[in-house]
């Protein structure tokens, strides 16, 4: 039997630190490609097939069970349509998550109920909805500032 050699409590303590640290970033690239896939009207199983994963290992990936390798990354980011840098976003400096805000937990909300329409003249004419309403909140912004 071979013998490890000694490591002192603060390597320990660093090495602890850093997988913790980098949980959390599972975490966040796995939200971030749940969201990103929900905005896209993908399932886990189209996700995964698409990426030449299963749906159990595409689901672990989600939840940040499963580390992604660089490139396993980069190919999710292909098939998203984003670039790797996305998955990133929203992380604080020390690695830590940054809070949805009500807002983006909303347009997260609106994507995923407009992907499950499954008819092409309602979403057609919720997007035309949308658009008008821009552009009068739009009209309504230059008069406030002229």
């Amino acid at each position: 039997m071979t013998e490890r050699p000694p490591t002192s409590a603060a390597s320990e303590a660093d090495e602890e630190h850093s997988t913790q640290r980098a949980s959390i970033v599972d975490h966040h690239v796995g939200a971030r490609i749940r969201e990103r896939r929900t905005m896209l009207g993908l399932s886990q199983q189209q996700l995964a097939r698409m990426i030449g994963v299963t749906y159990q290992q595409a689901h672990k990936y989600e939840r940040g069970l499963n580390r992604i390798s660089a490139g396993r990354l980069f190919e999710i980011a292909q098939v998203l349509n984003v670039p790797v840098s996305y998955f990133f976003e929203g992380l604080g400096p020390a690695g830590e998550a940054q809070p949805v805000s009500p807002r983006q937990r909303m347009f997260l909300e609106l994507a995923r109920n407009f992907a499950l329409i499954d008819n092409d003249k309602h979403q057609e004419a919720l997007s035309q909805m949308a658009r008008a309403l821009a552009a009068q909140s739009q009209a309504a912004q230059r008069d406030r500032d002229d």
